[in-house]
């Protein structure tokens, strides 16, 4: 199976598969390859916090012209896969010299399914794009094919607890990608001064209690594949066994009362109200930490989709707001602009490379002592 994932968040996945059972892992670009059975391909989808998709893999072949392609294609048993009243869509992706149009090749792998069964019934499955029965995968590298099923349909970011958002709302996967970057799991509270819709904290309350991000779906593709087990899945998806208690607290705030509002939409639609406490706030309102030795993690404005009146401002605030009030935090910060981060007028103690949309970011940790951070030196 292929895992798809966010570009930076591959080891995190790699950690999460391997926690679920997975084999022989190979991490690749913005993907995890792995083996397992039936029952992990489940799991992977409901449990898995970092991933965007799981893919299986059925063919792989090489081809250099779409009639290549086309002939292989027309060549598979699609009866196993489908009959002529099943519907299907094709999402075609190429890194290739060969094939510089993803949608004409998308189409020739369309036509091979239709006339391979048009040629044994005449008649043909139908296409259907918002809600196929079987949802295929066809990549292109080089002159490497490769077809496989989508087990996930909908984009695993999309958990099914959002019901509102603010105007840059944080990719649920990216989240929680950071969150886990930063070897946070519950043991200690948790703050977002400027939460926007809320994200962070729904996905920070999850990983605390362990809650898989895939219980909140109305339904998985795989629940259409003609090999479904029901039980199995349903075994699954009803195993709150390794669910845990949170000891602790999350806190959020936002400048926006509008932004509260939809924040508190979401964490009620994600039944998580207990553990979460929100309020309006701008940051450089705190005059002291909501606990002691927490960690913050945010993720404010970069001055490109949400533009404040004044971004430097902003995050020389953040800097001040750190050093005075957040003393014997961990701080984390997802930021684009080397200038912003160069307001905040600290010296991270890491830097890892994320991207947030198609900006390539950077999620800094400041680790924020109490009095001064070094020593003097002896004589």
């Amino acid at each position: 199976m292929i895992a798809k994932t966010m570009a930076g968040l591959e080891d995190v996945l790699a950690e999460e598969l391997i926690g679920l059972g997975a084999n022989n892992l190979e991490i690749g670009k913005r993907m995890v390859s792995f083996e397992g059975d039936l029952a992990l391909m489940y799991k992977a989808n409901i449990q898995c916090r970092t991933a965007l998709r799981i893919l299986r893999p059925v063919y792989e072949f090489k081809a250099k012209t779409t009639d290549d392609i086309y002939k292989k294609v027309k060549a598979m048993n699609w009866f196993e896969h489908l009959t002529e009243d099943s519907t299907f869509a094709i999402d075609a992706i190429t890194f290739s010299d060969y094939f510089t149009h993803s949608k004409f090749v998308a189409y020739r792998v369309k036509d091979a399914i239709a006339d391979y069964f048009m040629q044994r019934t005449e008649k043909r499955p139908s296409v259907n794009v918002e809600n196929p029965d079987l949802l295929i995968n066809f990549h292109v590298a080089h002159d490497k094919c490769t077809l496989s099923f989508d087990s996930s349909g909908e984009s695993l970011h999309k958990r099914g607890y959002r019901v509102a958002q603010t105007e840059a709302p944080l990719n649920e996967v990216l989240a929680a990608g950071m969150i886990l970057k930063t070897g946070w799991r519950g043991g200690s509270d948790f703050i977002d001064p400027m939460c926007g819709s809320g994200t962070l904290l729904i996905e920070a309350a999850m990983i605390a209690m362990n809650v898989p991000p895939g219980i909140y779906r109305q339904n998985f593709a795989f629940e259409k594949w003609k090999n479904f087990n029901a039980d199995l899945f349903e075994t699954i998806y009803n195993d709150d066994s390794g669910e845990r208690e949170f000891k602790h607290k999350i806190y959020g705030s936002d400048i926006s009362s509008e932004a509260i509002a939809i924040a508190a939409k979401n964490v009620k639609s994600a039944g998580l109200d207990k553990c979460i406490d929100l309020k309006v706030m701008p940051f450089e309102n705190y005059t002291e930490a909501p606990s002691e030795n927490a960690i913050l993690v945010t993720n404010p404005p970069y001055g490109e989709r949400i533009k404040p009146e004044d971004l430097f401002g902003l995050y020389e605030n953040i800097g001040e707001r750190l050093k005075h009030v957040f003393m014997g935090y961990s701080a984390w910060i997802l930021s684009y602009k080397k200038e912003c981060f160069d307001k905040i007028g600290l010296k991270p103690s890491k830097k890892i490379q994320l991207v947030n949309g198609s900006l390539q970011c950077e999620f800094r940790k400041y680790d924020i002592f109490a009095g001064k951070k070094y020593p003097k030196k002896e004589d």
